[in-house]
């Protein structure tokens, strides 16, 4: 289900094939680490894609940050379900953007998604941020739709993800694409 929903958000983006796709970097976290960074990330490409899966110490949110910027520069939104409710979280002058759906602290339970950064290339225009998650913890758990900005003009050339508490645990693994245009 969560691949279906995927492959719809990616082609939403207009890519249009898996040729659009190029691979960037990277990383599986061998043990546990505050944050993953990449960074000097060319200009190369028209948007930028990065698929994770992560796990955390306890229940929190994985979040990211562009350019190593830690001023109150974003915006995020959030809509989130877990089979019996749905809530929808929106705030602005933010220090960071909301990425995933809550992360359990629970052995081998991990959230995955994907985070796609629209146009970061582009030095006319903020840049926005979607990002689509979830977790299944034995039958518990949620899905969340996330947006964002990131309110500079500056082409993004690092993201840092991080959780709002704890570190990101043993076998989180995150991946950088580019998407031509």
């Amino acid at each position: 289900m969560l691949n279906s929903l995927i492959g719809i958000i990616a082609s939403s983006g207009g890519v249009t094939s898996t040729n659009s796709y190029e691979s960037i970097a990277t990383t599986t976290v061998s043990s546990a680490t505050a944050s993953v960074t990449f960074s000097s990330i060319a200009a190369s490409y028209q948007h930028l894609e990065v698929r994770f899966i992560a796990r955390a110490a306890g229940s929190t949110r994985l979040r990211m940050q562009m350019n190593t910027d830690t001023a109150t520069n974003y915006s995020t939104h959030l809509l989130i379900g877990d089979g019996s409710a749905a809530a929808s979280i929106g705030a602005a002058t933010q220090d960071k953007i909301a990425i995933s759906a809550a992360v359990s602290g629970t052995a081998s339970v991990f959230a995955g998604g994907v985070v796609s950064v629209l146009d970061y290339a582009n030095t006319n225009k903020y840049k926005t941020v979607r990002t689509l998650s979830g977790i299944d913890n034995n039958g518990s758990g949620e899905v969340a739709l996330n947006s964002g900005s990131w309110r500079n003009t500056a082409a993004v050339t690092s993201l840092t993800f991080f959780f709002d508490s704890g570190n990101i645990e043993q076998y989180s693994s995150f991946a950088l694409y580019g998407i031509k245009g």
